[in-house]
């Protein structure tokens, strides 16, 4: 469990690359993801009570609108931080990282 927001960086399995996070910003995304993971599995209660599809077709509707949120918060940081440390120190090459980023949100 991380305690100590500020002084850890998030390792991501995709990329060589770490994010260090505010206490703040580390919290609010992991209370968003667990209110996601509550309504997934609410879904798989569903499916085990039967519900009627379109309940279910719903509730996952749901869970594609809180993801959509949670990847318009990260990405609004990632903007207000990542990428404009980036450009500032000179590296452009974080314009290219966030192109090819952009067109995989957009599939």
């Amino acid at each position: 469990m991380k305690q100590q927001a500020k002084q850890e960086t998030i390792n991501c399995e995709c990329s060589h690359k770490t994010k260090e996070r505010s206490t703040k910003e580390y919290k609010d995304l992991m209370n968003r993801l667990r209110r996601i993971e509550g309504q997934v599995r609410g879904i798989q209660g569903m499916l085990e009570k039967d519900a009627y599809c379109t309940d279910v077709l719903v509730q996952v509707a749901a869970v594609n609108a809180a993801l959509n949120s949670f990847n318009r918060v990260l990405l609004a940081e990632h903007l207000r931080t990542c990428v404009t440390e980036n450009i500032r120190a000179g590296n452009d090459e974080i314009i290219d990282e966030l192109v090819i980023l952009l067109q995989k949100l957009m599939k």
